[in-house]
């Protein structure tokens, strides 16, 4: 499709440019009808869309609405909504008269020097008062066609704050499943650090007995000592979360340690998720929705510019009085007034409304471009996240049957190993590859909670955007 065809054709939907029917007419293509990924994915989107719920985890909402009340970026996101709905009305006074009073007293000497040298100064003084008025008359809707694109500018800001919000609830729950996974791994190297001190006292009691030799000791405390030096960077990682947190929650770093310091249960990582079809998402992702607002205020900006080549109707007047002493100001013979209607209309400026006019479709097809570059990214983001979401839980049924044959060579080499039937060796690397694969358990589980959370992003859901 050769969107710069289509201007022509585009400018003549400028009061409507921001009703959604219009995307179909901006895209280059039409958006895929599903996903490519269906086994995960119903097609039905959720009622309702405050997705942190479904996992049912009450620190995690507690989280999420403190975060929403207090985050700065929040904070500054409300500020300039109400900035654009200031500039509305600001531009809406436009349909007014601007009304100055003035009063003041002047003296005045003129020189006689100018006549001849023998002329006398003249003196002068007197008082003043008065009102002016200047109005223009929105004849050809110049001022009606800047209050649309500040509209379309406000409707802007409203979608950047519904994108602050999503992406902020999308963080605070990403460093969530990051802290929990985090503590669920230092729970795990705590209870193999259990484990790893009974093999130990096993291989000293062994070398006492005279059944074993002191390599046997120093293998199994080797790996107990690696487990235990993990646990400082474990504990690092879970403060560093914490502090991520805090601050996400508009908190200094410490505040919320008390709430997050102690270990619960990982949230269930395994949801049906409700994706909807591909072109939900022109209603759904605000920044594709402040995409388009963006391109309105773009073709709002090109009607504009084509109404600097009519004419402009302006009303003008003033009243007022003037008189040498200020006990006559209101005599009758003391006031003024003026009466000025004026239509004017630039014929020559040097081609220059003719550039700003061509500057302005520029940046209407640039926005255009925009728009659909922003919602070509947001279907490569969802089936993105939906394809990594759906190789973590493959990840996730493949390593737990790699967690659960580790745990019986451990114990079988254990067995034998107590027997005399085979070397510490064979423990040693039981102990280490049965660590080793609880902890990549316990980190694809923690990464198919943040591709949850990436997918309801994604998604850009979270709040009902229509009610801000």
């Amino acid at each position: 499709m050769n969107l710069t065809k289509l201007i022509p054709s585009l400018l003549l939907l400028l009061p409507i440019c921001g009703a959604a029917e219009n995307r179909g007419t901006w895209l280059n293509d039409s958006l895929p009808q599903q996903w490519e990924l269906t086994p995960q994915v119903s097609q039905t989107l959720p009622s309702d869309d405050a997705w942190w719920h479904r996992f049912q985890d009450a620190t995690l909402d507690s989280l999420i609405s403190k975060a929403v009340a207090n985050n700065y970026n929040v904070a500054a996101a409300v500020k300039r909504i109400e900035m654009a709905r200031k500039t509305i009305l600001e531009t809406k006074a436009g349909y007014f008269p601007t009304i100055s009073l003035s009063g003041g007293w002047t003296a005045e000497q003129q020189s006689g020097a100018i006549v001849s040298p023998k002329t006398s100064s003249s003196h002068n003084s007197h008082f003043s008062l008065g009102a002016s008025m200047n109005w223009e008359i929105d004849l050809f809707g110049r001022i009606k066609a800047q209050v649309a694109q500040k509209k379309e500018a406000f409707s802007a800001s409203k979608a950047e704050y519904d994108g602050v919000l999503v992406s902020l609830c999308a963080n605070v729950a990403d460093a969530y499943m990051q802290l929990r996974t985090y503590q669920k791994q230092l729970e795990v190297a705590e209870r193999h650090i259990d484990s790893q001190q009974k093999v130990v006292e096993i291989t000293e009691a062994r070398y006492e007995a005279d059944l074993g030799d002191m390599l046997e000791v120093t293998q199994a405390k080797v790996v107990l000592y690696n487990t235990q030096a993990a646990i400082p960077g474990l504990k690092a990682a879970i403060r560093a979360y914490i502090n991520s947190i805090s601050v996400l929650l508009g908190e200094y770093p410490g505040e919320t340690a008390s709430m997050l310091s102690s270990s619960a249960t990982m949230p269930s990582y395994r949801h049906s998720v409700e994706a909807g079809v591909p072109s939900d998402l022109l209603r759904r992702r605000p920044d594709i929705m402040e995409a388009e607002m963006n391109l309105a205020q773009y073709a709002a900006a090109v009607g504009i510019a084509k109404k600097d080549f009519l004419p402009v109707l302006s009303f003008s007047g003033s009243i007022g009085t003037d008189a040498h002493s200020a006990s006559d100001l209101f005599g009758s013979h003391s006031m003024s007034y003026s009466i000025a209607p004026q239509l004017s209309w630039t014929l020559f400026d040097g081609f220059a409304r003719n550039y700003r006019t061509a500057e302005a479709r520029l940046q209407f097809e640039a926005a255009i471009d925009s728009y659909n570059l922003t919602v070509m990214n947001a279907v490569e983001e969802v089936d993105n996240a939906l394809i990594k979401y759906d190789a973590s839980l493959q990840s996730i049924a493949l390593q737990e049957s790699v967690v659960e044959q580790s745990e019986k060579s451990l114990s079988l080499a254990i067995d034998l190993y107590k027997a005399g039937l085979t070397p510490f060796s064979n423990v040693v690397d039981g102990q280490m590859n049965w660590l080793e694969s609880q902890n990549s358990l316990v980190e694809l589980e923690g990464k198919a909670l943040s591709g949850l959370v990436s997918i309801y992003q994604a998604l850009g859901g979270g709040f009902d955007y229509t009610d801000n």
